[in-house]
């Protein structure tokens, strides 16, 4: 058990008596949070909180507690702090596992070039456990997808990417030119994990199911091979990958909304959202929100190219 990120997960508990709140603050659902106090509880062998169906209320043994687990959890990341310094300035950074390769490395790129004295430590993960890892100071600044509810989050500017479906190569609707959602009927999707993107996944599947398409099986992860394979079909930008065609959806009903975030603000923070926001308009094809980008003239769905 690691004793210390569960003594985090204490001290948030203690200080909103009330699973809900701690677990929105945490960026994680409630029933693991509760998991996890109660193997806290079982390894040091009292009970740290009074629940009822009213009120969360603690122990005297929590309260005895609380002093010493917030000194425990501030003396960690003091020693992560003076780690970081000895090594320079890091920036750890949250990115999402399925950002494209050449993004994340002009992401890198760009910002090594503006701060060649910052040393920038990417790592892959989706956006709830990006919340996590924001509120724990895991991580320092996050690329996230919204819809993300996290108290005490910052964001910076919101930027659109319209997605597109991509589909095996050899798929009869790889001569359209633009698909309409209805026409992916009778088709499995793959999306990323729904514990992992719960917000866009949820707003995803509705879209979906306005304009027709009800999946018959949604598979999660990030690989394509059951793309390539024939056996799904999932959205994103525009690629080109060997075995995969992408079109673009009809009306462009499904977008990503993407934005850093972060709990600390820093320069060096702030300096890394201003080099993503260029980035990811340049290299990654997104748009401000509310813009509109230049579409041609859309066919008819089913129409040939």
């Amino acid at each position: 058990m690691d004793l210390v990120r569960h003594l985090r997960y204490f001290v948030v508990v203690a200080e909103e008596l009330h699973f809900g709140n701690a677990a929105i603050r945490l960026g994680m659902a409630q029933p693991p949070l509760s998991q996890r106090i109660k193997r806290l509880e079982e390894e040091l062998g009292v009970r740290l909180f009074d629940r009822s169906a009213r009120q969360v209320r603690l122990t005297e043994e929590g309260r005895l507690l609380l002093g010493e687990a917030r000194d425990i959890v501030a003396r960690v990341d003091r020693l992560h702090e003076l780690a970081r310094q000895g090594q320079g300035t890091v920036l750890k950074v949250g990115v999402p596992p399925d950002l494209a390769a050449t993004v994340l490395a002009a992401l890198v790129a760009g910002f090594r070039e503006s701060h060649p004295e910052v040393r920038l430590a990417p790592a892959e993960i989706w956006t709830a456990d990006q919340v996590t890892a924001l509120a724990e100071g895991s991580i320092d600044v996050g690329l996230v997808r919204h819809p993300v509810t996290a108290p005490g989050l910052e964001y910076g500017r919101i930027l659109l990417q319209p997605q597109g479906v991509l589909l095996a190569a050899g798929d009869p609707l790889t001569g359209v030119g633009e698909v309409h959602l209805a026409d992916l009927a009778g088709r499995e999707l793959l999306m990323p994990p729904k514990e992992g993107e719960p917000g866009w996944h949820a707003e995803t599947l509705s879209e979906c199911r306005r304009h027709g398409f009800v999946p018959v099986q949604v598979h999660q992860g990030a690989g394509m091979g059951l793309v390539m394979a024939g056996a799904a079909v999932a959205f994103g930008p525009r690629a080109e990958v060997p075995g995969l065609a992408w079109r673009p959806l009809l009306g462009s009903p499904i977008t990503s909304r993407v934005s850093t975030a972060w709990r600390v603000a820093t320069t060096p923070v702030n300096d890394f959202a201003d080099v993503a926001v260029r980035t990811l308009k340049e290299s990654g094809g997104m748009t401000d929100e509310g813009a509109v980008p230049a579409r041609r003239i859309s066919r008819r769905p089913g129409m040939l190219a």
